[in-house]
Protein backbone atom coordinates (compact mmCIF):
# COMPACT_ATOMS: atom_id res chain seq x y z
CA UNK A 1 0.00 0.00 0.00
CA UNK A 2 2.69 2.35 0.99
CA UNK A 3 4.39 1.95 -2.42
CA UNK A 4 1.35 2.22 -4.39
CA UNK A 5 1.39 5.95 -2.38
CA UNK A 6 4.85 6.44 -3.35
CA UNK A 7 4.12 5.87 -6.90
CA UNK A 8 0.66 8.30 -6.82
CA UNK A 9 2.53 10.78 -5.64
CA UNK A 10 5.54 10.56 -8.11
CA UNK A 11 2.85 10.35 -11.13
CA UNK A 12 0.89 13.75 -9.64
CA UNK A 13 4.29 15.51 -9.64
CA UNK A 14 5.86 14.59 -12.98
CA UNK A 15 2.53 15.23 -14.70
CA UNK A 16 3.11 19.30 -13.48
CA UNK A 17 6.42 18.95 -15.15
CA UNK A 18 5.56 17.03 -18.42
CA UNK A 19 2.23 16.65 -19.16
CA UNK A 20 1.04 19.96 -17.35
CA UNK A 21 4.47 22.20 -18.09
CA UNK A 22 3.30 24.64 -20.75
CA UNK A 23 -0.30 24.83 -18.61
CA UNK A 24 0.82 25.03 -15.36
CA UNK A 25 4.32 24.46 -14.47
CA UNK A 26 5.66 27.15 -17.18
CA UNK A 27 3.00 29.83 -15.73
CA UNK A 28 3.84 29.50 -12.48
CA UNK A 29 7.26 30.09 -12.93
CA UNK A 30 6.51 32.73 -15.45
CA UNK A 31 4.54 34.86 -12.55
CA UNK A 32 7.33 33.92 -10.39
CA UNK A 33 10.10 35.66 -12.14
CA UNK A 34 7.92 38.60 -14.08
CA UNK A 35 6.60 39.48 -10.87
CA UNK A 36 9.34 38.88 -8.50
CA UNK A 37 7.90 37.01 -6.26
CA UNK A 38 10.47 35.45 -4.55
CA UNK A 39 13.30 36.54 -3.27
CA UNK A 40 16.67 34.51 -1.60
CA UNK A 41 16.10 34.13 1.94
CA UNK A 42 12.28 34.35 1.83
CA UNK A 43 10.52 32.15 4.29
CA UNK A 44 7.11 31.57 2.91
CA UNK A 45 4.02 30.29 4.21
CA UNK A 46 2.58 28.48 1.87
CA UNK A 47 -1.28 28.31 2.79
CA UNK A 48 -3.79 25.67 2.09
CA UNK A 49 -7.61 26.01 2.38
CA UNK A 50 -8.16 22.29 1.52
CA UNK A 51 -9.42 23.28 -2.32
CA UNK A 52 -7.60 22.46 -5.37
CA UNK A 53 -5.72 25.47 -6.26
CA UNK A 54 -3.97 25.73 -3.08
CA UNK A 55 -2.68 22.00 -2.82
CA UNK A 56 -1.83 22.49 -6.60
CA UNK A 57 0.15 25.52 -5.00
CA UNK A 58 1.49 23.41 -2.53
CA UNK A 59 2.89 20.49 -5.00
CA UNK A 60 4.30 23.55 -7.49
CA UNK A 61 6.14 24.85 -4.43
CA UNK A 62 7.73 21.53 -3.29
CA UNK A 63 8.45 21.29 -7.00
CA UNK A 64 10.41 24.63 -7.36
CA UNK A 65 12.22 23.49 -3.95
CA UNK A 66 13.29 20.43 -5.54
CA UNK A 67 14.51 21.93 -9.26
CA UNK A 68 15.06 25.71 -8.95
CA UNK A 69 17.51 27.89 -8.18
CA UNK A 70 16.05 30.30 -5.45
CA UNK A 71 17.33 29.92 -2.03
CA UNK A 72 14.06 30.14 0.05
CA UNK A 73 12.28 27.94 2.79
CA UNK A 74 8.47 26.93 2.53
CA UNK A 75 5.92 26.42 5.62
CA UNK A 76 3.10 24.37 4.64
CA UNK A 77 0.69 26.48 6.85
CA UNK A 78 -3.01 24.88 6.99
CA UNK A 79 -5.87 27.07 9.15
CA UNK A 80 -8.73 25.30 10.53
CA UNK A 81 -11.13 28.24 11.20
CA UNK A 82 -13.60 25.49 12.75
CA UNK A 83 -13.78 22.98 9.71
CA UNK A 84 -16.38 19.95 10.21
CA UNK A 85 -14.49 16.69 11.29
CA UNK A 86 -15.12 15.27 7.63
CA UNK A 87 -13.32 18.00 6.20
CA UNK A 88 -10.68 18.31 8.92
CA UNK A 89 -10.09 14.85 7.80
CA UNK A 90 -10.41 15.44 3.72
CA UNK A 91 -7.49 17.85 4.10
CA UNK A 92 -5.15 15.53 6.16
CA UNK A 93 -5.90 12.81 4.02
CA UNK A 94 -5.14 14.95 0.80
CA UNK A 95 -1.85 15.90 2.43
CA UNK A 96 -0.27 12.50 3.22
CA UNK A 97 -1.29 11.10 0.06
CA UNK A 98 0.27 14.31 -1.70
CA UNK A 99 3.30 14.05 0.23
CA UNK A 100 2.63 17.75 2.07
CA UNK A 101 3.67 18.02 5.39
CA UNK A 102 1.12 20.18 7.11
CA UNK A 103 1.31 22.17 9.91
CA UNK A 104 -1.99 23.26 11.25
CA UNK A 105 -3.51 25.63 13.88
CA UNK A 106 -6.41 26.42 14.99
CA UNK A 107 -8.90 29.78 14.75
CA UNK A 108 -12.66 30.60 15.91
CA UNK A 109 -13.10 32.32 12.78
CA UNK A 110 -16.71 29.93 11.62
CA UNK A 111 -17.54 30.82 15.23
CA UNK A 112 -17.70 34.78 14.33
CA UNK A 113 -18.87 34.80 10.58
CA UNK A 114 -21.66 32.50 11.00
CA UNK A 115 -23.52 34.81 13.51
CA UNK A 116 -23.42 37.97 11.22
CA UNK A 117 -27.19 38.57 10.32
CA UNK A 118 -27.89 39.21 6.90
CA UNK A 119 -28.06 42.59 6.11
CA UNK A 120 -25.14 43.33 8.07
CA UNK A 121 -22.91 46.08 7.09
CA UNK A 122 -20.25 43.20 6.78
CA UNK A 123 -21.51 40.03 4.76
CA UNK A 124 -20.30 36.74 6.36
CA UNK A 125 -18.14 35.73 3.21
CA UNK A 126 -16.04 39.26 3.08
CA UNK A 127 -15.18 39.05 6.86
CA UNK A 128 -14.43 35.44 6.84
CA UNK A 129 -11.67 36.20 3.87
CA UNK A 130 -10.42 39.39 5.87
CA UNK A 131 -10.13 37.31 9.08
CA UNK A 132 -8.61 34.34 7.64
CA UNK A 133 -5.75 37.10 6.09
CA UNK A 134 -5.34 38.66 9.30
CA UNK A 135 -5.10 35.17 11.43
CA UNK A 136 -2.96 33.78 8.45
CA UNK A 137 -0.42 37.11 8.62
CA UNK A 138 -0.02 36.45 12.27
CA UNK A 139 0.82 32.92 12.12
CA UNK A 140 3.16 33.23 9.50
CA UNK A 141 4.87 35.50 11.18
CA UNK A 142 5.18 33.87 14.77
CA UNK A 143 6.81 30.93 12.52
CA UNK A 144 9.83 33.75 11.06
CA UNK A 145 7.96 33.72 7.32
CA UNK A 146 7.84 37.11 5.80
CA UNK A 147 5.47 36.09 3.25
CA UNK A 148 2.48 34.09 2.86
CA UNK A 149 1.29 32.52 -0.41
CA UNK A 150 -2.54 32.35 -1.60
CA UNK A 151 -4.09 30.26 -4.39
CA UNK A 152 -5.91 33.10 -6.21
CA UNK A 153 -5.37 32.08 -10.19
CA UNK A 154 -6.10 33.89 -13.29
CA UNK A 155 -10.09 33.53 -13.23
CA UNK A 156 -10.34 35.14 -9.59
CA UNK A 157 -8.40 38.27 -11.43
CA UNK A 158 -10.61 38.70 -14.17
CA UNK A 159 -13.47 38.36 -11.82
CA UNK A 160 -12.49 40.70 -9.47
CA UNK A 161 -11.71 43.23 -11.99
CA UNK A 162 -15.27 42.96 -13.50
CA UNK A 163 -17.10 42.38 -9.96
CA UNK A 164 -14.79 46.05 -8.61
CA UNK A 165 -16.31 47.53 -11.84
CA UNK A 166 -20.15 46.28 -11.91
CA UNK A 167 -20.82 46.24 -8.24
CA UNK A 168 -18.08 48.34 -6.59
CA UNK A 169 -17.92 51.11 -9.46
CA UNK A 170 -14.46 51.32 -9.30
CA UNK A 171 -11.75 50.02 -11.16
CA UNK A 172 -8.88 47.55 -9.60
CA UNK A 173 -7.33 44.23 -9.86
CA UNK A 174 -6.18 41.30 -7.16
CA UNK A 175 -2.56 42.35 -6.96
CA UNK A 176 0.22 39.75 -7.89
CA UNK A 177 2.00 40.66 -4.62
CA UNK A 178 1.36 43.22 -1.93
CA UNK A 179 2.80 44.47 1.31
CA UNK A 180 0.51 43.37 4.68
CA UNK A 181 -0.91 47.63 5.98
CA UNK A 182 -1.45 45.63 9.31
CA UNK A 183 1.44 43.55 9.50
CA UNK A 184 4.94 45.69 8.96
CA UNK A 185 7.25 43.40 7.04
CA UNK A 186 4.68 40.88 6.00
CA UNK A 187 4.11 40.45 2.25
CA UNK A 188 1.40 38.48 0.20
CA UNK A 189 1.82 36.95 -3.00
CA UNK A 190 -0.29 34.97 -5.46
CA UNK A 191 2.14 32.85 -7.49
CA UNK A 192 -0.94 30.88 -9.62
CA UNK A 193 -1.64 34.30 -11.16
CA UNK A 194 -0.94 33.43 -14.85
CA UNK A 195 -2.80 29.88 -14.36
CA UNK A 196 -5.93 29.41 -15.40
CA UNK A 197 -8.69 27.09 -13.32
CA UNK A 198 -9.49 24.94 -16.07
CA UNK A 199 -6.20 23.94 -16.38
CA UNK A 200 -6.47 23.07 -12.61
CA UNK A 201 -9.64 21.22 -12.48
CA UNK A 202 -7.65 19.24 -15.37
CA UNK A 203 -4.86 18.12 -13.55
CA UNK A 204 -7.11 17.74 -10.46
CA UNK A 205 -9.73 15.12 -12.27
CA UNK A 206 -6.85 13.17 -14.73
CA UNK A 207 -5.53 11.94 -10.52
CA UNK A 208 -9.02 11.64 -9.68
CA UNK A 209 -8.25 13.31 -6.31
CA UNK A 210 -11.38 15.24 -4.34
CA UNK A 211 -10.57 18.50 -2.56
CA UNK A 212 -12.93 20.88 -0.25
CA UNK A 213 -15.45 23.51 -2.09
CA UNK A 214 -16.62 25.63 0.54
CA UNK A 215 -16.39 24.38 4.03
CA UNK A 216 -18.01 27.12 5.80
CA UNK A 217 -20.84 26.15 8.28
CA UNK A 218 -23.67 28.07 6.35
CA UNK A 219 -23.30 25.87 3.08
CA UNK A 220 -23.61 22.50 4.96
CA UNK A 221 -26.01 20.48 3.83
CA UNK A 222 -26.33 22.21 0.79
CA UNK A 223 -25.56 20.93 -2.96
CA UNK A 224 -22.13 22.51 -3.64
CA UNK A 225 -23.18 22.87 -7.23
CA UNK A 226 -25.79 25.15 -6.27
CA UNK A 227 -26.15 28.80 -6.01
CA UNK A 228 -27.55 28.67 -2.87
CA UNK A 229 -24.20 27.19 -1.71
CA UNK A 230 -22.10 30.39 -2.54
CA UNK A 231 -23.34 32.88 -0.02
CA UNK A 232 -22.96 37.12 -0.31
CA UNK A 233 -20.37 37.65 -2.25
CA UNK A 234 -20.35 33.58 -3.75
CA UNK A 235 -23.60 34.60 -6.04
CA UNK A 236 -21.40 37.84 -7.33
CA UNK A 237 -18.44 35.61 -8.53
CA UNK A 238 -20.82 33.06 -9.58
CA UNK A 239 -23.01 35.42 -12.04
CA UNK A 240 -19.60 37.34 -13.35
CA UNK A 241 -18.09 33.68 -14.04
CA UNK A 242 -21.67 33.11 -15.99
CA UNK A 243 -21.28 36.39 -18.25
CA UNK A 244 -17.98 35.93 -18.84
CA UNK A 245 -18.46 32.84 -20.31
CA UNK A 246 -21.41 34.55 -22.35
CA UNK A 247 -19.12 36.79 -23.66
CA UNK A 248 -16.34 34.02 -24.58
CA UNK A 249 -18.22 32.99 -27.18
CA UNK A 250 -19.02 35.75 -28.88
CA UNK A 251 -14.30 36.41 -28.66
CA UNK A 252 -12.02 34.29 -27.54
CA UNK A 253 -10.04 37.32 -26.77
CA UNK A 254 -12.56 38.16 -23.92
CA UNK A 255 -10.58 37.06 -20.83
CA UNK A 256 -7.60 38.01 -21.67
CA UNK A 257 -8.38 41.85 -22.66
CA UNK A 258 -10.44 41.84 -19.26
CA UNK A 259 -6.61 40.93 -17.77
CA UNK A 260 -4.74 43.17 -19.88
CA UNK A 261 -7.09 46.44 -19.15
CA UNK A 262 -5.36 46.82 -15.62
CA UNK A 263 -1.90 47.07 -17.16
CA UNK A 264 -3.01 49.49 -19.91
CA UNK A 265 -3.96 52.18 -18.02
CA UNK A 266 -4.27 55.68 -19.51
CA UNK A 267 -4.46 57.92 -16.79
CA UNK A 268 -4.66 60.55 -19.01
CA UNK A 269 -8.38 59.53 -20.43
CA UNK A 270 -10.18 58.53 -17.20
CA UNK A 271 -12.41 61.08 -15.34
CA UNK A 272 -10.56 60.64 -12.24
CA UNK A 273 -7.75 58.29 -9.85
CA UNK A 274 -6.83 57.72 -6.51
CA UNK A 275 -2.91 57.24 -5.61
CA UNK A 276 -1.20 54.81 -3.90
CA UNK A 277 -1.61 57.54 -0.61
CA UNK A 278 -5.42 57.61 -1.58
CA UNK A 279 -5.58 61.01 -2.49
CA UNK A 280 -8.16 61.71 -5.59
CA UNK A 281 -6.99 63.42 -8.95
CA UNK A 282 -9.84 64.78 -11.04
CA UNK A 283 -9.14 65.42 -14.80
CA UNK A 284 -10.35 68.94 -14.12
CA UNK A 285 -7.79 69.67 -11.66
CA UNK A 286 -5.34 69.49 -14.43
CA UNK A 287 -7.38 70.77 -17.59
CA UNK A 288 -7.03 74.31 -17.36
CA UNK A 289 -3.08 73.92 -16.64
CA UNK A 290 -2.29 71.97 -19.67
CA UNK A 291 -4.35 74.25 -21.87
CA UNK A 292 -1.74 77.39 -20.27
CA UNK A 293 0.99 74.78 -20.72
CA UNK A 294 0.16 74.38 -24.41
CA UNK A 295 0.07 78.13 -25.07
CA UNK A 296 2.88 79.30 -23.03
CA UNK A 297 4.63 76.51 -25.66
CA UNK A 298 3.10 77.98 -28.36
CA UNK A 299 4.72 81.62 -27.76
CA UNK A 300 7.78 80.62 -26.50
CA UNK A 301 7.98 78.48 -30.12
CA UNK A 302 6.21 81.73 -32.05
CA UNK A 303 3.57 79.45 -33.54
CA UNK A 304 1.19 81.81 -32.04
CA UNK A 305 2.26 84.39 -34.30
CA UNK A 306 3.06 82.28 -37.74
CA UNK A 307 -0.38 80.43 -37.56
CA UNK A 308 1.73 77.41 -37.75
CA UNK A 309 0.46 76.05 -33.80
CA UNK A 310 -2.39 73.03 -34.39
CA UNK A 311 -6.17 74.62 -34.40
Amino acid sequence: MHNETNETVRDIERSIIKTYRKEIWTKFTRAINEYELIRDGDRIAVCISGGKDSTLMAKLFQELMRHGKKNFETIFLVMNPGYNEENARQIEANAELLGIPLQIFRSDIFDVTTTVQKGAQSSPCYLCARMRRGFLYDHARSLGCNKIALGHHYDDVIETILMGMLYGGQIQTMMPKLHSTNFPGMELIRPMYLIREHDVKRWRDAHGLKFLRCACPLTEGLDPESEDALPEIGHKRTEIKRLIAKLKERSPYIEKNIFRSVENVHLGAVIAYKDKEGERHHFLNEYGRKEDKTEDRRKETGEAETGTGEV
